[in-house]
């Protein structure tokens, strides 16, 4: 072997040991950055859940008397972390989203648990669409009652922007969960489009609403509460043809007011049987579980930064 081959191989090996070296330092140096500069995210020990909105907040309906979702969700949360979730239920029965609002600026302390809050988490616009639809769907014709609801929809959006604006003064970071609304009848009336398209449209005005007032996420249980144990397309159906025959494509205020009177049975097993319109218990846990899985798909509130 030549002295001029030695002397380039030699050189050749010490190149290469210097780029493994600067490959190494520039490793560790690397990791030592993500280690003093990317903060470590730890289980906070305590989450306060702060729930406001109407009666499906409350729980209303739910035969264990044991407060509906807040009381489910608090369960579910606690063993998924493993830590504490207090919760603070702020839900009334028949609250419009105009209510829950002024209940916000007249109490200083739902102002003061709303500051508190690590997550905030609300049902609301059900009442607001009630207020609509009593008033005349039984006895206009479908394209006043479409105008009527576009041009309640245009007073709730309003209504619901300084509610979330207000909520959003107390707590400008704590994530907002809002619930849906749905309908409650749509076992017995499948085929009134009129209610169906009020309800969904009604969604869409919260749900684009909420958007603005990030982070904030909309959980929609619509489907899962208007169609309970009927999941299926085909059952489904079935459902509108048997529907279809007894009332005609119809509902009538006489046949509403028997539903909402009948007792000890409901067609869709996850709404109460006290009053036919709220969930029970088991539909609380439907919810629940909907609530849930958002919450852990966006779950931040649940812990805390620590380090740099």
């Amino acid at each position: 072997m030549s002295k001029t081959f030695k002397k380039f191989f030699g050189i050749l090996i010490v190149i290469c040991l210097v780029i493994a070296g600067l490959l190494i330092w520039q490793k560790n140096v690397s990791n030592h950055q993500r280690s003093t500069s990317q903060p470590t995210r730890i289980v906070k020990k305590q989450v306060l859940l702060v729930a406001i909105g109407d009666s499906l907040t409350y729980g209303q309906g739910d035969e264990d008397h044991k407060g509906g979702y807040v009381s489910l969700i608090k369960d579910r949360l606690q063993n998924k972390f493993h830590n504490k979730v207090t919760t603070v239920n702020y839900g009334v029965s028949g609250d419009r989203s105009d209510q829950i609002l002024r209940r916000i600026n007249n109490q200083k302390t739902i102002r003061q648990d709303l500051k508190n809050a690590d997550v905030i988490v609300m049902t609301v616009g059900g009442n607001d669409l009630m207020q609509s639809l009593q008033k005349d769907l039984m006895t206009n014709s479908e394209k006043n009652i479409s105008q009527d609801i576009n041009n309640a929809g245009e007073t709730y959006q309003t209504k619901v922007q300084k509610l979330f604006t207000t909520i959003r003064q107390q707590n400008k970071k704590a994530p907002i969960f809002v619930m849906s609304i749905y309908n409650p009848v749509y076992t017995y009336f499948p085929q009134v489009d009129t209610i169906n398209s009020s309800i969904s449209k009604w969604n869409q005005i919260t749900q684009k609403t909420l958007h603005g007032y990030g982070p904030s996420y909309f959980v929609n249980i619509n489907h899962l509460m208007s169609y309970g144990q009927y999941k299926t397309a085909a059952q489904r159906e079935k459902l509108v043809q048997s529907s279809e025959k007894v009332n005609n494509g119809k509902v009538s205020q006489k046949e509403l007011i028997a539903i909402m009177n009948k007792r000890n049975h409901n067609l869709n097993e996850y709404i109460s049987t006290d009053d036919n319109f709220h969930p029970n218990h088991r539909g609380y846990r439907q919810m629940t579980y909907k609530l849930y899985k958002s919450m852990v798909k966006h779950d931040s509130f649940e812990y805390q930064k620590v380090g740099n």
